[in-house]
């Protein structure tokens, strides 16, 4: 056979177009995802809690409102609820001015503090971004104030060498911004990225997984009826859950700083729960197409790892990431995880989430099977 006739063969049309199908796919997907940020930096929401009934305060509360580069800033809660808000990740950061901020910042002897408080355990942007924000804040506060402090002692006075060293010293220490964290995520991209990587382990698997059981299926359609073989598809991806969810916890809490009996059910559980509806939610792919559902198939999973929220909060993505977050199941995956691993809120929406979107795959895919998918007559055993 001559190299010509060996690259008109359809093996090698089929690579070709594999190669250019998902060069698209991926840097369609990527490139447009990811270019959200910085830009749609100014969707993150904020809030400012003003406790402090000075002059000092309200002209702090006036300027940050007119000059932070957030479109909505919210100004009327109280802190417990804005630290609620901030805690459930409806926020991205809350700055408090303390009640005393006025009072110490006039009398030049306290420290005046304002806090920046932010949770480390969502998207991966979210706090780099917002203690980037809360040092130039910092930056351009302490210049004002300690300018502000000098004029107001100094002024009209004639102050000995000693008694103003010591006085610029207090305005250097007058005006001290505190960055707080929340929810602290321990050091290294492993930690961070865990609710991710955890929810691609088993996604992955369970995508090829759907392309064999389902051939299984199809496979065996004169063995059994169409009832009991879906039965056994559903009966084994559980039984892979279990297995699979306990190798990749177990793979988890070696590599990974995790401690507790408790979070290592939680975890086991909720990996079980994944490949279940990980498998259902691919299935539909294979039922309707066959082993071609699978080229389908890697572009949804590609998009996912930019809807999932893991990277990019979901106030920062372009509509078409937003939308495709809640009816895909990673999202709910990875922010289940988060909820789980670094106790930021609550749990319970995120898995009644994910299990509602694996029974609604379960069922299309039971339409599938009995509309699309004629029954075979089953072949009676042989009897002696």
């Amino acid at each position: 056979m001559k190299f010509k006739e060996f690259i008109k063969g359809q093996s090698v049309k089929g690579a070709n177009f594999m190669a250019i199908f998902y060069a698209v796919a991926m840097l369609g997907i990527f490139l447009a995802g990811y270019s959200s940020l910085p830009g749609n930096v100014d969707r993150l929401q904020v809030a400012i809690v003003n406790e402090d009934n000075g002059d000092y305060g309200q002209q702090i509360e006036k300027s940050l409102s007119k000059e932070l580069p957030f479109k909505e800033i919210s100004t009327d809660l109280t802190n417990k609820e804005a630290m609620k808000d901030l805690n459930d990740n409806d926020i991205a950061m809350v700055i408090r001015i303390p009640e005393t901020f006025s009072k110490d910042l006039a009398s030049g002897k306290t420290t005046s503090n304002i806090d920046f408080v932010v949770n480390e355990a969502t998207s991966s942007a979210v706090p780099s971004t917002m203690t980037s924000v809360a040092d130039k804040i910092n930056q351009q506060l302490s210049t004002q104030f300690s300018t502000q402090t000098a004029q107001g002692m100094l002024m009209n006075l004639e102050i000995p060498e000693k008694q103003a060293a010591e006085m610029a010293k207090a305005i250097e220490e007058t005006y001290a911004g505190n960055i707080k964290v929340i929810n602290d995520v321990p050091d290294g991209m492993q930690n961070n990225m865990l609710p991710m990587f955890l929810t691609m382990a088993l996604y992955v698997g369970a995508m090829i997984g759907a392309m064999m059981l389902v051939g299984n299926f199809k496979l065996n359609r004169g063995r059994a009826t169409k009832t009991r073989l879906f039965t056994y598809m559903q009966v084994s991806a559980g039984l892979i859950g279990v297995i699979a969810g306990l190798v990749s916890t177990v793979i988890s809490f070696l590599i990974v700083d995790l401690n507790g009996t408790g979070l290592f059910f939680e975890i086991w559980g909720q990996q079980v729960l994944n490949y279940w509806v990980f498998f259902n939610f691919t299935a539909i792919f294979i039922f309707l197409l066959g082993e071609t559902g699978m080229i389908v198939n890697i572009p949804i999973l590609l998009f996912q790892t930019i809807a999932n929220g893991a990277t990019i909060p979901y106030d920062m993505m372009y509509a078409p990431f937003q939308w495709g977050s809640w009816i895909t199941p990673m999202y709910s995956s990875v922010q289940a995880f988060f909820a789980n691993i670094f106790g930021n809120t609550a749990v319970a929406p995120y898995i009644f989430s994910l299990a509602g979107l694996g029974i609604a795959a379960m069922v299309i895919n039971i339409l599938i099977a009995w509309l699309l998918h004629k029954p075979l007559k089953v072949e009676e055993p042989a009897t002696k």
